[in-house]
């Protein structure tokens, strides 16, 4: 979140105008030219948002698959506990976790869109 409100105040400060800048002189070919050093410091910012996104994501999906390894051996040790005529409550909590938690890796995976 404070990320997310350090870029927008980045977008913000090179959304403004610069009053105090001097004037530019201008090439005949970048008349033509339809982007501008803000379109370019704009894009920049947005790989790099996208960029950031992305390896926090990973670090995100890297932390859950460690969780659910953890949660599968858990679970194992559980079923090996119990027998044909009892099934654990614990067994059922602790497969539903792992479903709930499998679901949100395969939602990161597929990215933000």
């Amino acid at each position: 979140m404070q990320s997310f409100r350090f870029l927008w105040v980045l977008i913000v400060l090179f959304s403004l105008p610069s009053f105090a800048q001097n004037p530019r002189v201008v090439n005949p070919g970048e008349l033509n030219s339809p982007t501008t050093d803000a379109d370019e410091t704009r894009a920049r910012l947005a790989h790099e948002m996208e960029k950031k996104a992305a390896k926090d994501r990973v670090v995100a999906l890297k932390s859950d698959t460690d969780k659910l390894l953890k949660l599968s051996t858990e679970l194992k040790s559980y079923v090996d506990k119990s027998d044909e005529n009892v099934l654990s409550v614990d067994v059922i909590k602790k497969a539903e976790e792992i479903e709930k938690l499998a679901k949100s890796v395969k939602d990161k995976m597929k990215g933000p869109n």
